[in-house]
């Protein structure tokens, strides 16, 4: 079969022959239609995360869409290595296969389920939120961030706070759910001020994390300066697109009822993860979840892989199936 081959860590993918998987009794063959460039697979394929591929070379890509044997139109996500989403073929433990809404597409359903996955897990599966309460979410202007005030609101939070760089797409996140945004731009001074506005009044019951780095430092110390006695504020670490390290004062947490926690591949067992992506993909269309994507032939992932994985979503389709 052809498949996106990466054979070390940090290569570009190739277009390339590669083996035909073979099914084993509790696993389905799915010839694939599209498979949805992100982060995660991204960083998997460079060899900079924490579940990146043990052996090479292997097919990247954790999860996509296709059909199986017998015709049923699925999702499915982490594949067994060396095998991986973008090919044309793949075999994937039935438990991993969701079957997708009649009324979503395979390119939306591509590019939607693991950055939807991403809050939907955080709010769901560690921060438990409740219906009324109130989020943060750093970084809201990426895809991930825009999704996550989207899944928010829609799953009952009362108001949503979004912060990030860009002007204009801060803007643009009022019209799809956010009430207040902070433009992170600000001086340090300004922007704790900004935070602990948010903190005050009716409070911040959940803050989602996509940016990690000075913001994530920011936002921690004004939590446990403004933040009520005894309330807990659950932080939710999901991605460090500003850096992988931040100073924590010691006092932030003495001082307060502050949860820090992550959400991701290892915090969440694989049954949480899967029943995450069930509810975005059975969201999509009652919650008017929207998501922008670009569509690329997989035999063009060699010139594409490189693009920007953030607005619009990149997804991969096998020629021959569309």
């Amino acid at each position: 079969m052809k498949a996106a081959v990466i054979t070390k860590p940090g290569s570009t993918p190739v277009f390339a022959d590669f083996d035909d998987p073979v099914p084993q009794a509790d696993e389905d063959l799915i010839v694939v239609t599209a498979s949805a460039l992100s982060h995660v697979t991204k960083s998997r394929a460079s060899g900079s995360h924490y579940n990146s591929p043990g052996h090479l070379p292997a097919v990247v890509g954790i999860d996509g869409v296709g059909r199986t044997e017998d015709g049923r139109r699925v999702y499915f996500v982490m594949p067994e290595e060396p095998f991986g989403g973008m090919a044309e073929k793949v075999t994937v433990g039935m438990r991993q296969c969701i079957p997708l809404p009649a009324d979503v597409d395979d390119i939306t359903a591509a590019a939607i389920a693991i950055p939807g996955m991403s809050s939907w897990a955080a709010l769901k599966e560690r921060a438990h939120l409740i219906a009324g309460e109130n989020v943060l979410i750093n970084g809201a202007t990426g895809t991930s961030g825009r999704l996550a005030v989207q899944i928010a609101k829609y799953l009952g939070a009362k108001r949503v706070v979004a912060t990030g760089r860009n002007l204009a797409a801060l803007e643009q996140l009022k019209g799809i759910g956010a009430d207040a945004t902070i433009p992170l731009g600000q001086t340090p001074k300004e922007l704790q001020a900004a935070f602990m506005e948010q903190f005050g009044g009716e409070g911040v019951d959940v803050v989602l994390d996509y940016l990690w780095g000075a913001s994530a430092e920011t936002l921690i110390i004004a939590a446990a300066k403004a933040g009520k006695d005894t309330v807990p504020i659950r932080f939710v670490q999901i991605g460090a697109l500003s850096g992988g390290n931040i100073t924590l004062p010691s006092a932030a947490l003495r001082s307060s009822a502050l949860v820090l926690m992550g959400s991701g591949i290892g915090s969440i067992p694989r049954k949480g993860l899967i029943g995450a992506i069930t509810g975005v993909l059975q969201a999509v269309v009652p919650g008017k979840l929207k998501i922008q994507t670009e569509v690329v032939p997989l035999a063009n992932v060699e010139n594409a892989w490189n693009k920007n994985t953030g607005n619009p979503r990149l997804v991969f389709v096998v020629k021959q199936n569309l």
